[in-house]
């Protein structure tokens, strides 16, 4: 399972022109479902998204989490984070998971961070969706487990 985390100090989703899901101060995780994910590695990501240390301490290094921060979550499924990029120019998505098995993990995360008291916006599953963004920094990492 893959999240792509971005600190932001706001972000938005919109499909079809209306916006479904907006935060201010937080986190944008675009999430990517493989094919050998489980719930198990769900909340293992979803515990290090809520718990990575991105956000800045009274002396400006990063030492503050998402809740200690006051930040949300705006969750996007990102379906091309598990392509395979290594051959070609053409990605391969064979290892990604099937669209039942990503909506119901990708349901699961969005569950369990409002579960652990995390404000959490979402986009709209296998949409096509616009998704804007103040990058914060720039900050952004790639979280896997």
């Amino acid at each position: 399972m893959i999240a792509l985390i971005q600190r932001v100090s706001q972000a938005k989703v919109d499909v079809d022109g209306v916006t479904i899901g907006a935060i201010d101060k937080g986190l944008l995780v675009l999430l990517g479902v493989e094919r050998e994910d489980d719930l198990a590695k769900m909340e293992k990501l979803a515990t290090k998204v809520m718990s990575y240390r991105v956000f800045s301490d009274e002396n400006g290094k990063m030492n503050l989490n998402l809740q200690q921060a006051g930040g949300s979550l705006l969750v996007v499924s990102q379906f091309t984070l598990a392509a395979d990029t290594g051959r070609g120019l053409r990605p391969s998505f064979s290892g990604a998971g099937t669209p039942d098995q990503a909506k119901t993990l990708y349901d699961a995360f969005v569950e369990f961070c409002k579960a652990k008291g995390v404000t959490t916006q979402t986009g709209e599953f296998a949409a096509d969706m616009q998704v804007s963004l103040v990058n914060d920094g720039p900050v952004t990492f790639n979280l896997q487990v």
